[in-house]
């Protein structure tokens, strides 16, 4: 059964193209944190590969409420290694971010993603980045 206070959006992106940094905006902007709790950026990469390296490897989630709607925003990897981990989660997305790089354009790993989000009956909305 599908509630209509839940949506399930997930980020599709490759790898340095600001899935990230996204979500760290989105957090700074829901107001659910005070400012030193969000000094650090890759708030959501907690592993410590993650952060080494600078990249998603695990898919997460965090919740924000927007008008009595609490919205689920999965960071999912953005690397070729990581396709299985994305494409387990987009059986639970409502919807989709497609964030793309103005100057890198789509990258085939996205491109797949994206295939498959559409199979699952996703309609994307598009993100152009930097």
């Amino acid at each position: 059964m599908r509630r209509d206070d839940i949506r399930n959006i997930v980020i599709i992106a490759h790898v340095d193209h600001g899935k990230t940094s996204l979500v760290d905006c989105l957090l700074r902007q829901s107001g659910q944190f005070r400012d030193s709790e969000l000094q650090q950026s890759q708030i959501l990469d907690t592993n410590e590969l993650e952060r080494e390296r600078g990249i998603t490897i695990l898919a997460k989630n965090i919740a924000l409420p927007y008008q009595g709607v609490k919205i689920n925003v999965i960071d999912t990897p953005g690397h070729a290694d990581f396709g299985g981990e994305v494409e387990r989660v987009l059986g639970m997305a409502d919807g989709a971010l497609v964030l793309i790089d103005a100057a890198e354009g789509p990258m085939p790993q996205t491109r797949f993603v994206l295939s498959k989000a559409l199979e699952c009956g996703l309609r994307p909305i598009v993100v152009i980045n930097k």
